[in-house]
């Protein structure tokens, strides 16, 4: 897997790379889109989708556009506030792609008909390819794909063409090949869907033409120049948790500036059983300067009694700042430096016209103002599979690069409702007895994540011939590639077994286990 990072041109550095833009309109993929297209050697930049055309002329000027994406988005093309764009892009003579909401969009502006779906599509679809020309060259007549929409195209003016259908979408993909236009109802850049690499080389290579004159560089230089840049000659300290990305966050800041940076570990109470041991015997073999810090009881009082996960996370986001801030005085550090990756920034709805899925601690879950400086982020651009490859070329050791990934909020964001001084405790145990299972299985290279949730859930069981009554733990693996959509995994019910009879006999509270079997999406990988 490819890291993003900048540009290198193959031959001389007056050349221009063939380029795609990518307009974004809140969709939660659209940065998704453009990295596909870079692992196609192809250059693409994700863009606002409200570009001026005086902006277009200045990006032609850095690089040759071949061609446009249109994203997704969260709204219908009809709300009164729906994102849309400069009508004049479309005059350029330049092809152009709509992919969902981009799709809607394009067919409402050519004088096409959208309305409502009867019946809405989430997930796995199979559409009819009822003509397998343009961007669908070589798919097959019933493709799988993947979709999330509300509204669907119903009929399209003189000179587009009908590609493909779905049962719930009667225009799931159209084309007009003269004008180079194209826009399919579906999600090509999701791994869901089949062939959608093949749809998005169609586009990219025979519709845009484009050649493959881009070479991605080492990412890991640019990043210690931006962080060299952003501290100067001040001091900063590096949110860590021992996982992956505030483990590269901290690598990139040491070699930026050395003895000038302070790794500090906040250990709230939600940590797993045995992390600050490990994680003090990893640094120490890195030589870096670790202080931790115990708020533990200051975490939890401001805890209990919290039931909404959002306000958990608001709380958590708030509590980690100013525990940073108290000991960056101390320290005399002016900058915060965390591992904030980029679906972190996509689910917290940082961009224009995204929705906010949930809060992460690190972006949305900050409070409006601190003390520090600026808050530096070197990886926020990146996937947590890129990230994994940077950590290796860091020479990082695999407990670390290996890790499943770990919310920052840790454990209180797999306490369901209300937290009380016992959930946390119940939680570990189980949460170890999970990853024991699953690693003695040699699962562990397989899977993105497994873990146990604790529910607000009671039921009554039997243990020891008497009545017992006490918490449901849920069980949740999946299979990723970057976290941005997930399979639940199908884990053999002999392994499930195991587990479930461990969490029962090992932890007197726990009187009943499920097995979570939904995909992201319509899920989240986390329950909260």
């Amino acid at each position: 897997m490819t890291i993003l990072c900048w540009v290198k041109w193959m031959s001389n550095a007056s050349a221009k790379p063939d380029t795609i833009l990518v307009l974004d309109f809140g969709g939660q993929y659209a940065h998704l889109i453009a990295r596909r297209i870079r692992e196609m050697k192809v250059f693409s930049e994700v863009l606002p989708c409200d570009l001026t055309m005086h902006e277009l002329e200045s990006k032609k000027s850095q690089m040759k556009i071949c061609g446009i994406i249109f994203s997704g988005g969260p709204s219908s093309v009809y709300d009164g506030e729906a994102p849309s764009f400069n009508i004049d892009i479309m005059k350029v003579g330049m092809p152009l792609l709509g992919i969902c909401y981009g799709h809607q969009l394009i067919a409402k502006n050519v004088k096409g008909r959208v309305i409502p779906a009867k019946n809405n599509e989430y997930g796995t679809t199979f559409v009819t390819v009822d003509s397998p020309v343009g961007v669908l060259k070589g798919l097959d007549k019933t493709e799988k794909v993947w979709m999330s929409h509300g509204d669907t195209v119903l009929e399209l003016p003189e000179g587009f063409h009908l590609l493909a259908h779905s049962d719930s979408s009667p225009i799931a993909a159209f084309g007009h090949e003269k004008l180079k236009i194209y826009g399919i109802q579906w999600h090509p850049e999701v791994v869901h869907t089949e062939k959608g690499n093949l749809t998005l080389r169609n586009f990219v290579f025979d519709t845009c033409e484009c050649k493959p004159n881009w070479i991605v560089d080492d990412y890991l230089d640019h990043a210690i120049k931006e962080v060299k840049r952003e501290v100067g000659e001040g001091n900063a300290i590096v949110a860590l948790s021992g996982g992956v990305d505030s483990s590269v966050a901290a690598a990139i800041a040491s070699q930026a500036i050395g003895k000038k940076l302070t790794s500090v570990l906040i250990d709230h109470g939600f940590l797993r059983q045995g992390e600050v041991e490990e994680v003090k015997k990893i640094f120490a073999k890195l030589e870096s300067n670790l202080i931790v810090l115990d708020r533990k009881e200051i975490f939890l009082k401001r805890l209990v009694g919290i039931v909404d996960p959002e306000q958990k996370r608001k709380i958590i986001g708030e509590e980690f700042i100013r525990s940073f801030e108290s000991i960056s005085k101390d320290l005399k550090a002016d900058y915060l430096i965390q591992g904030t990756i980029y679906p972190d920034r996509i689910e917290s709805g940082f961009k224009k016209h995204s929705d906010k899925i949930k809060t992460h601690h690190n972006v949305g879950g900050l409070p409006d103002t601190t003390s520090f400086k600026a808050i530096v982020e070197p990886i926020k651009d990146l996937y947590k599979d890129e990230v994994r490859v940077m950590a290796k070329r860091l020479n990082l050791p695999k407990k670390i690069w290996g890790r499943q990934p770990f919310p920052g909020p840790g454990l209180a964001v797999r306490i369901i409702g209300e937290i009380d001084s016992k959930k946390p405790e119940i939680l570990k145990k189980a949460d170890r007895i999970v990853t024991e299972e699953i690693e003695k299985a040699n699962l562990e290279d397989r899977l993105w994540q497994y873990f146990a949730i604790l529910t607000d859930s009671k039921s009554t069981g039997i243990k020891g011939d008497a009545r017992a009554y006490g918490y449901t733990i849920a069980i949740r693996a999946v299979e990723s590639i970057d976290g941005m959509t997930a399979n639940f995994a199908k884990l053999n019910h002999d392994l499930l077994e195991t587990i479930s009879s461990r969490l029962t006999n090992e932890i007197p509270e726990v009187v009943r286990v499920v097995y979570d079997i939904t995909h992201k999406p319509p899920a989240t990988i986390e329950w909260e």
